[in-house]
Protein backbone atom coordinates (compact mmCIF):
# COMPACT_ATOMS: atom_id res chain seq x y z
CA UNK A 1 0.00 0.00 0.00
CA UNK A 2 1.06 3.29 -0.98
CA UNK A 3 -0.55 6.42 0.62
CA UNK A 4 -0.37 9.55 -1.74
CA UNK A 5 -1.04 13.40 -1.39
CA UNK A 6 -3.78 14.01 -3.51
CA UNK A 7 -4.40 17.33 -2.72
CA UNK A 8 -4.69 20.25 -5.39
CA UNK A 9 -2.60 23.24 -4.86
CA UNK A 10 -4.25 26.08 -3.45
CA UNK A 11 -4.30 29.09 -5.42
CA UNK A 12 -5.48 32.37 -3.18
CA UNK A 13 -7.47 34.52 -5.58
CA UNK A 14 -7.87 37.73 -3.76
CA UNK A 15 -10.00 41.33 -5.89
CA UNK A 16 -11.49 44.64 -4.79
CA UNK A 17 -12.85 45.74 -7.65
CA UNK A 18 -16.20 44.70 -9.47
CA UNK A 19 -13.81 43.86 -12.75
CA UNK A 20 -11.57 42.02 -10.22
CA UNK A 21 -14.22 39.79 -8.58
CA UNK A 22 -15.71 38.86 -11.99
CA UNK A 23 -12.41 37.66 -13.13
CA UNK A 24 -11.50 35.68 -9.88
CA UNK A 25 -14.84 33.75 -10.57
CA UNK A 26 -13.75 33.12 -13.99
CA UNK A 27 -10.77 30.90 -12.54
CA UNK A 28 -12.76 29.62 -10.01
CA UNK A 29 -14.57 28.23 -12.83
CA UNK A 30 -11.81 27.19 -14.47
CA UNK A 31 -9.78 25.89 -11.69
CA UNK A 32 -12.83 24.86 -9.15
CA UNK A 33 -9.96 22.15 -7.78
CA UNK A 34 -7.46 24.67 -7.18
CA UNK A 35 -8.51 28.47 -6.56
CA UNK A 36 -10.27 29.65 -3.61
CA UNK A 37 -11.32 33.01 -3.81
CA UNK A 38 -10.46 34.78 -0.84
CA UNK A 39 -12.75 38.13 0.57
CA UNK A 40 -12.87 40.23 3.20
CA UNK A 41 -14.21 43.85 3.97
CA UNK A 42 -10.53 45.27 3.44
CA UNK A 43 -8.70 43.20 0.54
CA UNK A 44 -5.53 43.76 2.59
CA UNK A 45 -6.98 41.42 4.90
CA UNK A 46 -8.31 38.94 2.44
CA UNK A 47 -4.42 39.08 0.71
CA UNK A 48 -2.84 38.20 4.42
CA UNK A 49 -5.16 35.29 5.20
CA UNK A 50 -4.22 34.25 1.55
CA UNK A 51 -0.59 34.44 2.64
CA UNK A 52 -1.08 32.43 5.22
CA UNK A 53 -3.12 29.92 3.83
CA UNK A 54 -2.17 29.13 0.21
CA UNK A 55 0.63 27.82 -1.99
CA UNK A 56 -0.01 30.59 -4.39
CA UNK A 57 -1.60 33.66 -4.53
CA UNK A 58 -3.46 35.87 -7.57
CA UNK A 59 -3.74 39.50 -6.31
CA UNK A 60 -6.25 41.63 -8.67
CA UNK A 61 -4.71 44.49 -6.95
CA UNK A 62 -1.85 46.81 -7.89
CA UNK A 63 1.82 45.85 -7.23
CA UNK A 64 2.02 48.79 -4.94
CA UNK A 65 -0.11 47.90 -3.37
CA UNK A 66 0.33 43.92 -3.34
CA UNK A 67 3.76 44.52 -1.87
CA UNK A 68 2.69 47.30 0.87
CA UNK A 69 0.79 44.24 2.17
CA UNK A 70 2.99 41.33 1.52
CA UNK A 71 6.74 43.33 2.38
CA UNK A 72 6.18 42.62 6.44
CA UNK A 73 4.99 39.08 5.82
CA UNK A 74 8.34 37.76 3.58
CA UNK A 75 10.18 35.09 4.95
CA UNK A 76 12.00 32.63 2.31
CA UNK A 77 11.38 32.72 -1.06
CA UNK A 78 11.21 28.72 -0.97
CA UNK A 79 8.56 28.50 1.53
CA UNK A 80 7.09 31.73 0.79
CA UNK A 81 3.73 31.48 -1.55
CA UNK A 82 4.27 32.45 -5.30
CA UNK A 83 2.56 35.56 -6.13
CA UNK A 84 1.09 37.00 -9.28
CA UNK A 85 -0.70 40.72 -9.72
CA UNK A 86 -2.60 40.92 -12.75
CA UNK A 87 -3.53 44.62 -13.36
CA UNK A 88 -7.17 45.63 -13.51
CA UNK A 89 -7.25 45.60 -17.40
CA UNK A 90 -6.09 42.11 -17.50
CA UNK A 91 -3.65 43.00 -19.78
CA UNK A 92 -0.56 41.83 -17.96
CA UNK A 93 0.23 38.99 -15.33
CA UNK A 94 3.00 40.15 -12.93
CA UNK A 95 5.05 37.11 -11.48
CA UNK A 96 5.54 39.00 -8.65
CA UNK A 97 7.09 36.52 -5.82
CA UNK A 98 8.47 33.07 -6.04
CA UNK A 99 9.69 33.51 -9.93
CA UNK A 100 11.29 29.91 -9.97
CA UNK A 101 8.67 28.83 -7.25
CA UNK A 102 5.43 28.76 -9.17
CA UNK A 103 4.66 32.13 -10.01
CA UNK A 104 6.51 32.48 -13.40
CA UNK A 105 4.22 29.52 -14.24
CA UNK A 106 1.08 30.56 -12.67
CA UNK A 107 1.68 34.12 -14.90
CA UNK A 108 1.73 31.45 -18.42
CA UNK A 109 -1.74 29.69 -17.41
CA UNK A 110 -3.30 32.63 -16.27
CA UNK A 111 -2.22 33.61 -20.28
CA UNK A 112 -4.95 30.55 -20.80
CA UNK A 113 -7.99 31.54 -18.76
CA UNK A 114 -7.64 35.34 -19.17
CA UNK A 115 -5.54 36.32 -21.83
CA UNK A 116 -3.59 38.14 -20.12
CA UNK A 117 0.34 38.48 -20.97
CA UNK A 118 2.67 36.81 -18.56
CA UNK A 119 5.52 39.76 -17.19
CA UNK A 120 8.35 37.23 -15.92
CA UNK A 121 11.70 39.23 -15.17
CA UNK A 122 13.91 36.55 -13.02
CA UNK A 123 17.12 36.32 -14.97
CA UNK A 124 17.79 32.67 -15.79
CA UNK A 125 14.15 33.09 -17.75
CA UNK A 126 15.37 35.89 -19.62
CA UNK A 127 18.47 34.07 -20.66
CA UNK A 128 16.54 30.29 -21.12
CA UNK A 129 18.90 29.05 -18.50
CA UNK A 130 17.72 26.66 -16.00
CA UNK A 131 17.54 28.80 -12.53
CA UNK A 132 19.17 26.57 -10.06
CA UNK A 133 16.69 27.52 -7.25
CA UNK A 134 14.33 24.91 -9.02
CA UNK A 135 17.13 22.68 -10.51
CA UNK A 136 15.58 19.05 -10.26
CA UNK A 137 13.06 20.31 -7.86
CA UNK A 138 10.57 17.92 -10.00
CA UNK A 139 12.50 14.59 -9.02
CA UNK A 140 12.40 16.17 -5.11
CA UNK A 141 16.03 17.88 -4.66
CA UNK A 142 16.16 20.15 -2.17
CA UNK A 143 18.94 22.75 -1.30
CA UNK A 144 20.97 21.95 1.57
CA UNK A 145 22.60 25.72 1.36
CA UNK A 146 20.52 27.65 -0.26
CA UNK A 147 22.26 31.01 0.86
CA UNK A 148 24.90 30.25 -2.00
CA UNK A 149 22.37 30.16 -4.47
CA UNK A 150 22.33 34.10 -5.65
CA UNK A 151 26.27 33.51 -5.61
CA UNK A 152 26.56 30.39 -7.82
CA UNK A 153 23.84 30.80 -10.30
CA UNK A 154 25.35 34.50 -10.89
CA UNK A 155 28.67 32.75 -11.95
CA UNK A 156 26.45 30.57 -13.88
CA UNK A 157 24.60 33.27 -16.34
CA UNK A 158 27.45 35.10 -16.29
CA UNK A 159 29.95 32.23 -18.01
CA UNK A 160 32.48 31.65 -15.13
CA UNK A 161 33.59 27.71 -14.96
CA UNK A 162 31.59 26.16 -12.48
CA UNK A 163 32.55 22.91 -11.45
CA UNK A 164 29.57 19.90 -10.99
CA UNK A 165 29.38 16.70 -9.75
CA UNK A 166 26.65 13.85 -9.43
CA UNK A 167 24.32 15.25 -12.22
CA UNK A 168 25.22 12.30 -14.67
CA UNK A 169 23.54 9.76 -12.53
CA UNK A 170 20.28 11.74 -12.47
CA UNK A 171 17.48 12.69 -15.37
CA UNK A 172 18.17 16.57 -14.89
CA UNK A 173 17.80 19.73 -17.38
CA UNK A 174 20.23 21.11 -18.85
CA UNK A 175 22.91 23.71 -17.55
CA UNK A 176 25.05 25.88 -19.93
CA UNK A 177 28.33 25.04 -21.36
CA UNK A 178 30.64 26.48 -18.51
CA UNK A 179 28.80 23.98 -15.89
CA UNK A 180 30.57 20.95 -16.40
CA UNK A 181 32.41 18.07 -14.29
CA UNK A 182 35.52 19.09 -16.32
CA UNK A 183 35.66 22.20 -15.07
CA UNK A 184 38.95 22.18 -13.55
CA UNK A 185 39.83 24.59 -10.43
CA UNK A 186 36.55 26.66 -10.93
CA UNK A 187 36.12 28.90 -8.25
CA UNK A 188 32.42 27.12 -7.74
CA UNK A 189 31.09 24.39 -7.78
CA UNK A 190 27.68 22.38 -7.76
CA UNK A 191 27.62 19.02 -5.71
CA UNK A 192 24.68 16.61 -6.11
CA UNK A 193 24.89 13.45 -3.01
CA UNK A 194 23.33 12.10 -0.52
CA UNK A 195 26.57 11.83 1.43
CA UNK A 196 26.46 13.81 4.57
CA UNK A 197 30.23 14.20 5.64
CA UNK A 198 32.20 17.07 4.47
CA UNK A 199 35.13 15.52 3.96
CA UNK A 200 35.73 12.14 1.89
CA UNK A 201 38.08 10.28 4.56
CA UNK A 202 40.97 11.55 2.53
CA UNK A 203 39.50 10.86 -0.88
CA UNK A 204 39.96 13.35 -3.76
CA UNK A 205 36.23 14.10 -4.04
CA UNK A 206 36.49 17.72 -4.59
CA UNK A 207 33.48 18.49 -1.61
CA UNK A 208 34.34 21.42 0.49
CA UNK A 209 32.54 24.47 1.65
CA UNK A 210 31.62 26.75 -0.48
CA UNK A 211 29.99 24.75 -2.57
CA UNK A 212 26.22 24.67 -3.60
CA UNK A 213 25.22 21.10 -2.37
CA UNK A 214 21.59 19.32 -3.92
CA UNK A 215 20.06 16.60 -1.49
CA UNK A 216 18.47 14.70 -4.12
CA UNK A 217 15.52 11.74 -3.10
CA UNK A 218 17.92 8.88 -3.92
CA UNK A 219 17.41 6.69 0.03
CA UNK A 220 15.11 4.46 1.16
CA UNK A 221 14.77 3.23 5.38
CA UNK A 222 13.46 -0.02 5.68
CA UNK A 223 12.36 -0.68 9.03
CA UNK A 224 10.35 -3.42 11.25
CA UNK A 225 9.74 -3.38 14.69
CA UNK A 226 7.89 -5.44 17.28
CA UNK A 227 4.20 -4.38 18.06
CA UNK A 228 3.91 -0.83 20.43
CA UNK A 229 7.31 -0.11 19.50
CA UNK A 230 8.00 3.86 20.31
CA UNK A 231 9.08 6.25 18.15
CA UNK A 232 11.33 7.56 20.00
CA UNK A 233 12.94 3.72 19.42
CA UNK A 234 12.34 3.65 15.83
CA UNK A 235 13.34 7.47 15.15
CA UNK A 236 16.51 6.86 16.98
CA UNK A 237 17.64 3.88 15.39
CA UNK A 238 16.71 5.03 11.78
CA UNK A 239 19.33 8.32 12.90
CA UNK A 240 21.85 5.83 13.80
CA UNK A 241 21.60 3.80 10.73
CA UNK A 242 21.62 7.28 8.38
CA UNK A 243 24.57 8.44 10.49
CA UNK A 244 26.60 4.82 10.16
CA UNK A 245 26.02 5.16 6.44
CA UNK A 246 26.65 8.81 6.43
CA UNK A 247 23.53 9.41 4.47
CA UNK A 248 21.76 12.43 4.60
CA UNK A 249 17.94 12.64 5.87
CA UNK A 250 17.28 15.29 3.39
CA UNK A 251 17.82 12.56 0.86
CA UNK A 252 15.59 9.78 2.12
CA UNK A 253 12.34 9.46 0.17
CA UNK A 254 10.13 7.62 2.22
CA UNK A 255 10.36 4.84 4.81
CA UNK A 256 9.31 1.73 3.98
CA UNK A 257 7.88 -1.55 5.65
CA UNK A 258 5.50 -4.99 5.68
CA UNK A 259 1.79 -3.98 5.08
CA UNK A 260 1.29 -6.05 8.73
CA UNK A 261 2.79 -2.81 10.63
CA UNK A 262 0.57 -0.27 8.02
CA UNK A 263 -0.95 0.97 11.78
CA UNK A 264 2.20 0.45 14.08
CA UNK A 265 2.08 4.08 15.72
CA UNK A 266 5.83 3.64 16.44
CA UNK A 267 6.53 3.48 12.80
CA UNK A 268 4.07 6.40 11.36
CA UNK A 269 4.51 8.75 13.94
CA UNK A 270 9.12 8.60 13.50
CA UNK A 271 8.59 8.69 9.86
CA UNK A 272 5.78 11.72 10.04
CA UNK A 273 8.22 13.66 12.75
CA UNK A 274 10.92 13.68 9.80
CA UNK A 275 8.35 14.71 7.04
CA UNK A 276 8.73 10.96 5.16
CA UNK A 277 5.93 9.04 3.32
CA UNK A 278 5.30 5.67 4.78
CA UNK A 279 4.80 2.55 1.61
CA UNK A 280 4.16 -0.94 3.11
CA UNK A 281 4.56 -4.11 0.83
CA UNK A 282 2.87 -7.50 1.65
CA UNK A 283 4.98 -10.06 3.02
CA UNK A 284 5.16 -12.56 -0.15
CA UNK A 285 6.33 -9.31 -1.91
CA UNK A 286 9.19 -8.88 0.77
CA UNK A 287 10.28 -12.50 0.68
CA UNK A 288 10.89 -12.48 -2.98
CA UNK A 289 13.74 -9.80 -2.12
CA UNK A 290 17.10 -11.16 -1.74
CA UNK A 291 19.03 -10.09 1.48
CA UNK A 292 22.74 -10.57 3.67
CA UNK A 293 20.78 -11.11 6.18
CA UNK A 294 17.60 -13.40 6.49
CA UNK A 295 16.00 -14.79 9.29
CA UNK A 296 13.87 -17.48 9.89
CA UNK A 297 13.03 -16.47 12.80
CA UNK A 298 11.08 -13.29 11.19
CA UNK A 299 9.93 -15.57 8.45
CA UNK A 300 7.82 -17.32 11.22
CA UNK A 301 6.43 -14.48 12.38
CA UNK A 302 5.50 -12.16 9.87
CA UNK A 303 5.51 -14.67 6.34
CA UNK A 304 9.23 -13.00 5.20
CA UNK A 305 12.73 -13.51 5.95
CA UNK A 306 13.36 -9.96 6.12
CA UNK A 307 11.58 -6.81 6.41
CA UNK A 308 13.57 -3.69 6.94
CA UNK A 309 16.44 -5.06 4.20
CA UNK A 310 13.84 -6.43 1.55
CA UNK A 311 11.40 -3.30 2.32
CA UNK A 312 14.67 -0.88 1.71
CA UNK A 313 15.63 -2.68 -1.37
CA UNK A 314 12.39 -3.06 -2.46
CA UNK A 315 10.83 0.67 -2.19
CA UNK A 316 14.31 1.46 -3.79
CA UNK A 317 13.67 -0.29 -7.05
CA UNK A 318 9.98 1.02 -7.10
CA UNK A 319 11.13 3.90 -7.70
CA UNK A 320 14.48 3.66 -9.44
CA UNK A 321 15.69 1.06 -11.86
CA UNK A 322 17.96 -0.60 -9.23
CA UNK A 323 18.75 -0.46 -5.94
CA UNK A 324 22.02 -1.14 -3.52
CA UNK A 325 22.35 -1.55 0.39
CA UNK A 326 23.81 0.94 1.78
CA UNK A 327 23.34 0.05 5.40
CA UNK A 328 22.74 -3.62 6.25
CA UNK A 329 20.05 -4.43 9.10
CA UNK A 330 20.99 -2.79 12.17
CA UNK A 331 18.65 -3.70 15.15
CA UNK A 332 17.60 -2.23 19.21
CA UNK A 333 15.44 -4.25 21.33
CA UNK A 334 12.23 -3.74 19.49
CA UNK A 335 12.90 -2.63 15.81
CA UNK A 336 15.43 -3.18 12.73
CA UNK A 337 16.60 -0.56 10.18
CA UNK A 338 18.02 -0.76 6.97
CA UNK A 339 19.07 1.78 4.35
CA UNK A 340 19.03 1.44 0.49
CA UNK A 341 20.15 3.92 -2.49
CA UNK A 342 17.86 3.51 -6.03
CA UNK A 343 19.69 4.05 -9.11
CA UNK A 344 17.17 6.69 -10.54
CA UNK A 345 15.24 5.66 -14.03
CA UNK A 346 16.04 7.99 -16.79
CA UNK A 347 13.09 10.05 -18.78
CA UNK A 348 11.50 9.91 -22.33
CA UNK A 349 9.29 12.94 -23.33
CA UNK A 350 8.30 11.96 -26.82
CA UNK A 351 6.71 15.09 -27.66
CA UNK A 352 4.51 16.45 -30.66
CA UNK A 353 5.46 19.75 -32.41
CA UNK A 354 2.22 20.15 -33.88
CA UNK A 355 1.39 21.17 -37.76
CA UNK A 356 4.42 24.04 -37.77
CA UNK A 357 3.40 27.29 -36.34
CA UNK A 358 5.14 28.43 -33.50
CA UNK A 359 1.72 29.04 -32.25
CA UNK A 360 -0.18 26.09 -32.12
CA UNK A 361 2.67 24.32 -30.43
CA UNK A 362 1.73 23.84 -27.05
CA UNK A 363 2.83 24.95 -23.85
CA UNK A 364 3.56 21.90 -22.39
CA UNK A 365 5.64 20.73 -25.40
CA UNK A 366 8.10 23.60 -24.44
CA UNK A 367 8.74 22.87 -21.34
CA UNK A 368 9.12 19.25 -22.08
CA UNK A 369 11.60 20.62 -24.63
CA UNK A 370 13.59 22.74 -21.95
CA UNK A 371 13.17 20.24 -19.08
CA UNK A 372 15.38 17.79 -21.72
CA UNK A 373 19.02 17.45 -21.73
CA UNK A 374 19.24 15.24 -25.06
CA UNK A 375 16.78 16.40 -27.50
CA UNK A 376 16.62 13.37 -30.55
CA UNK A 377 14.42 14.30 -34.44
CA UNK A 378 14.33 15.01 -37.67
CA UNK A 379 17.08 17.81 -39.05
CA UNK A 380 14.19 19.62 -39.99
CA UNK A 381 11.86 19.42 -37.09
CA UNK A 382 14.88 20.47 -34.83
CA UNK A 383 15.16 23.00 -36.75
CA UNK A 384 11.76 24.43 -36.00
CA UNK A 385 12.79 24.59 -32.13
CA UNK A 386 16.34 25.16 -31.58
CA UNK A 387 15.97 28.62 -30.48
CA UNK A 388 13.42 27.32 -27.44
CA UNK A 389 16.05 25.03 -26.38
CA UNK A 390 18.31 25.80 -23.29
CA UNK A 391 22.01 26.36 -23.35
CA UNK A 392 24.03 22.83 -22.65
CA UNK A 393 21.31 20.62 -24.46
CA UNK A 394 22.77 17.91 -26.62
CA UNK A 395 20.85 17.90 -29.74
CA UNK A 396 20.78 14.40 -31.70
CA UNK A 397 19.74 15.35 -35.64
CA UNK A 398 19.52 12.60 -38.16
CA UNK A 399 17.63 12.65 -41.87
CA UNK A 400 14.23 11.08 -43.20
CA UNK A 401 14.26 7.38 -42.89
CA UNK A 402 16.32 6.92 -39.95
CA UNK A 403 13.18 6.62 -37.62
CA UNK A 404 13.83 3.11 -36.10
CA UNK A 405 17.64 4.36 -35.37
CA UNK A 406 16.05 8.06 -33.74
CA UNK A 407 14.09 5.60 -31.70
CA UNK A 408 16.53 3.48 -30.36
CA UNK A 409 19.37 6.41 -30.01
CA UNK A 410 16.57 8.44 -27.49
CA UNK A 411 15.80 4.91 -25.73
CA UNK A 412 19.26 4.27 -25.39
CA UNK A 413 19.81 8.18 -24.24
CA UNK A 414 17.11 7.63 -21.39
CA UNK A 415 18.26 3.72 -20.29
CA UNK A 416 21.44 5.93 -19.57
CA UNK A 417 19.99 7.87 -17.29
CA UNK A 418 19.59 10.93 -19.12
CA UNK A 419 16.02 13.56 -19.27
CA UNK A 420 16.06 13.06 -23.29
CA UNK A 421 13.00 14.11 -25.44
CA UNK A 422 12.11 12.43 -29.23
CA UNK A 423 10.34 15.10 -31.30
CA UNK A 424 7.73 15.09 -34.31
CA UNK A 425 5.48 16.59 -35.63
CA UNK A 426 1.99 16.94 -35.29
CA UNK A 427 1.14 14.39 -32.02
CA UNK A 428 4.11 12.06 -32.09
CA UNK A 429 1.75 9.39 -31.15
CA UNK A 430 -0.11 9.99 -34.58
CA UNK A 431 1.83 8.26 -37.40
CA UNK A 432 4.90 9.55 -35.46
CA UNK A 433 7.83 8.96 -33.23
CA UNK A 434 5.76 7.40 -30.41
CA UNK A 435 5.28 3.73 -31.10
CA UNK A 436 8.86 3.05 -32.18
CA UNK A 437 10.10 4.29 -29.32
CA UNK A 438 7.84 2.49 -27.12
CA UNK A 439 8.19 -0.79 -28.75
CA UNK A 440 11.91 -0.41 -28.05
CA UNK A 441 11.21 1.11 -24.44
CA UNK A 442 11.54 -1.12 -21.23
CA UNK A 443 10.58 -0.31 -17.45
CA UNK A 444 14.43 0.80 -16.70
CA UNK A 445 13.00 4.57 -17.82
CA UNK A 446 9.81 6.85 -17.17
CA UNK A 447 7.48 7.59 -20.46
CA UNK A 448 6.04 10.86 -20.93
CA UNK A 449 3.99 11.51 -24.43
CA UNK A 450 3.39 15.28 -24.50
CA UNK A 451 0.27 15.72 -27.39
CA UNK A 452 0.64 17.59 -30.13
CA UNK A 453 -1.94 19.20 -32.30
CA UNK A 454 -2.13 17.03 -35.72
CA UNK A 455 -2.26 18.37 -39.45
CA UNK A 456 -5.36 16.15 -39.59
CA UNK A 457 -7.02 18.77 -37.44
CA UNK A 458 -5.27 21.81 -38.21
CA UNK A 459 -6.04 20.93 -42.01
CA UNK A 460 -9.76 20.11 -40.61
CA UNK A 461 -10.00 23.79 -39.18
CA UNK A 462 -8.88 25.22 -42.11
CA UNK A 463 -11.11 23.78 -44.26
CA UNK A 464 -14.15 24.47 -42.11
CA UNK A 465 -15.26 21.23 -39.89
CA UNK A 466 -15.10 17.57 -42.39
CA UNK A 467 -14.27 16.09 -38.92
CA UNK A 468 -17.51 16.33 -37.35
CA UNK A 469 -18.86 13.07 -37.41
CA UNK A 470 -17.11 9.86 -37.28
CA UNK A 471 -14.17 9.44 -39.26
CA UNK A 472 -11.06 7.74 -40.08
CA UNK A 473 -7.53 8.40 -40.18
CA UNK A 474 -5.64 5.95 -43.37
CA UNK A 475 -2.00 6.32 -44.37
CA UNK A 476 -1.44 5.48 -48.17
CA UNK A 477 2.42 4.90 -47.55
CA UNK A 478 3.09 0.91 -48.41
CA UNK A 479 6.61 1.08 -47.18
CA UNK A 480 5.50 -0.89 -44.15
CA UNK A 481 1.60 -2.34 -44.77
CA UNK A 482 1.39 -4.05 -47.54
CA UNK A 483 -1.13 -2.57 -49.95
CA UNK A 484 -3.62 -5.11 -49.86
CA UNK A 485 -3.95 -4.30 -46.12
CA UNK A 486 -4.42 -0.28 -47.17
CA UNK A 487 -7.08 -1.10 -49.40
CA UNK A 488 -8.74 -3.29 -46.74
CA UNK A 489 -8.99 -0.66 -44.66
CA UNK A 490 -9.82 2.02 -47.78
CA UNK A 491 -13.05 -0.47 -48.11
CA UNK A 492 -14.09 -1.10 -44.73
CA UNK A 493 -14.00 2.95 -44.95
CA UNK A 494 -15.94 3.55 -47.66
CA UNK A 495 -18.45 0.68 -46.86
CA UNK A 496 -18.73 2.50 -43.62
CA UNK A 497 -19.56 5.78 -44.66
CA UNK A 498 -16.54 7.21 -42.84
CA UNK A 499 -15.00 11.03 -43.39
CA UNK A 500 -11.32 9.45 -44.47
CA UNK A 501 -8.21 11.56 -43.43
CA UNK A 502 -5.40 10.53 -45.71
CA UNK A 503 -1.85 11.04 -45.12
CA UNK A 504 1.49 10.41 -46.87
CA UNK A 505 -1.13 10.88 -49.75
CA UNK A 506 1.03 10.68 -52.81
CA UNK A 507 4.94 10.95 -53.54
CA UNK A 508 6.78 10.68 -56.98
CA UNK A 509 7.25 6.41 -56.36
CA UNK A 510 4.06 6.31 -55.09
CA UNK A 511 1.50 7.96 -57.60
CA UNK A 512 -1.28 5.34 -58.05
CA UNK A 513 -2.40 4.15 -54.55
CA UNK A 514 -4.25 7.90 -54.16
CA UNK A 515 -6.31 7.53 -57.59
CA UNK A 516 -7.27 3.82 -56.19
CA UNK A 517 -8.26 4.86 -53.07
CA UNK A 518 -10.57 7.48 -54.40
CA UNK A 519 -12.04 5.26 -56.71
CA UNK A 520 -13.01 2.83 -54.05
CA UNK A 521 -14.82 5.81 -52.06
CA UNK A 522 -16.58 7.07 -55.32
CA UNK A 523 -18.15 3.46 -55.63
CA UNK A 524 -20.13 3.85 -52.54
CA UNK A 525 -21.00 7.62 -52.32
CA UNK A 526 -21.70 10.59 -54.85
CA UNK A 527 -19.52 12.35 -56.90
CA UNK A 528 -20.57 15.75 -55.53
CA UNK A 529 -19.05 14.70 -52.02
CA UNK A 530 -16.64 17.33 -50.76
CA UNK A 531 -12.99 16.48 -50.49
CA UNK A 532 -10.68 19.26 -49.02
CA UNK A 533 -6.84 19.12 -49.40
CA UNK A 534 -4.55 21.19 -47.47
CA UNK A 535 -0.72 21.55 -48.26
CA UNK A 536 1.74 22.66 -45.63
CA UNK A 537 -1.28 23.34 -42.91
CA UNK A 538 -0.39 26.27 -40.81
CA UNK A 539 3.05 27.17 -42.25
CA UNK A 540 3.76 30.60 -44.56
CA UNK A 541 3.01 28.53 -48.06
CA UNK A 542 0.16 27.18 -47.27
CA UNK A 543 -2.70 26.04 -49.65
CA UNK A 544 -6.60 25.30 -48.61
CA UNK A 545 -8.67 24.01 -51.75
CA UNK A 546 -11.63 22.40 -51.53
CA UNK A 547 -13.38 20.40 -54.57
CA UNK A 548 -15.55 17.27 -55.00
CA UNK A 549 -15.09 14.09 -54.85
CA UNK A 550 -15.44 13.88 -59.17
CA UNK A 551 -13.22 17.15 -59.85
CA UNK A 552 -10.32 15.83 -57.55
CA UNK A 553 -7.04 16.32 -59.37
CA UNK A 554 -4.35 13.48 -57.59
CA UNK A 555 -1.91 14.80 -59.27
CA UNK A 556 -2.18 18.61 -57.17
CA UNK A 557 -1.07 15.82 -54.35
CA UNK A 558 1.97 15.60 -52.67
CA UNK A 559 3.49 14.47 -49.12
CA UNK A 560 3.29 17.78 -47.90
CA UNK A 561 -0.96 17.52 -48.71
CA UNK A 562 -3.40 16.16 -46.30
CA UNK A 563 -6.65 14.93 -48.08
CA UNK A 564 -10.04 14.53 -46.74
CA UNK A 565 -13.10 12.85 -48.25
CA UNK A 566 -16.29 13.81 -46.83
CA UNK A 567 -18.94 10.60 -45.79
CA UNK A 568 -22.28 10.53 -47.84
CA UNK A 569 -23.87 13.25 -45.31
CA UNK A 570 -20.96 15.81 -45.42
CA UNK A 571 -21.62 19.00 -48.01
CA UNK A 572 -20.43 22.45 -48.65
CA UNK A 573 -21.67 25.28 -46.97
CA UNK A 574 -20.76 28.67 -47.61
CA UNK A 575 -17.68 27.88 -48.54
CA UNK A 576 -16.62 25.48 -46.15
CA UNK A 577 -16.68 21.83 -45.92
CA UNK A 578 -18.78 20.52 -43.11
CA UNK A 579 -20.03 16.67 -41.64
CA UNK A 580 -23.04 17.36 -39.93
CA UNK A 581 -22.97 15.53 -36.41
CA UNK A 582 -26.68 14.29 -37.29
CA UNK A 583 -28.45 16.65 -34.39
CA UNK A 584 -32.10 17.18 -35.34
CA UNK A 585 -32.83 21.08 -34.31
CA UNK A 586 -36.47 22.13 -33.05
Amino acid sequence: MVTEKTDARRIGVVAATASGRTAAETLRAAWPDEVRVLTAEKAADALREAWRTCDAIVSFLAVGATVRVLAPLLGHKTTDPAVVCVDESMAFAVALLGGHHGANLLAHRLTGVLGCQPVVTTASDQSNVTPLDSFGADLGFTVYNPELLAHVGAAVLSGEPVWIDGADRWPLPPLPPNVSPDAGDAGHQILITDNAAYDCMGHDCRWFDGALVYRPKSLVVGVGSARGVSAEEVGALVDEALAAGMLAPESVRCLATVDLKADEDGILQAAAARGWEVVTYPAETLAAVEVPNPSEVVRAEVGTPSVAEAAALHAARAHGRDATLMVEKRKSANATAAVAKLMPRGRLAVIGLGPGARDLLTPRAIAALQRASVVVGLDQYLDQVRDLLRPGTRVIASGLGQEEERARTAVAEASAGRAVALVGSGDAGVYAMASPALEFADLDIDVEGVPGITAAVAASNLLGAPLGHDHAYISLSDLHTPWEVIERRVTAAAEGDFTVCFYNPRSRARDWQLPKALEILAAHRPPETPVGYVRNATRPDQTVTLTTLAELDPARIDMFTVVIVGSSRSRAVAGRFVTPRGYRWA
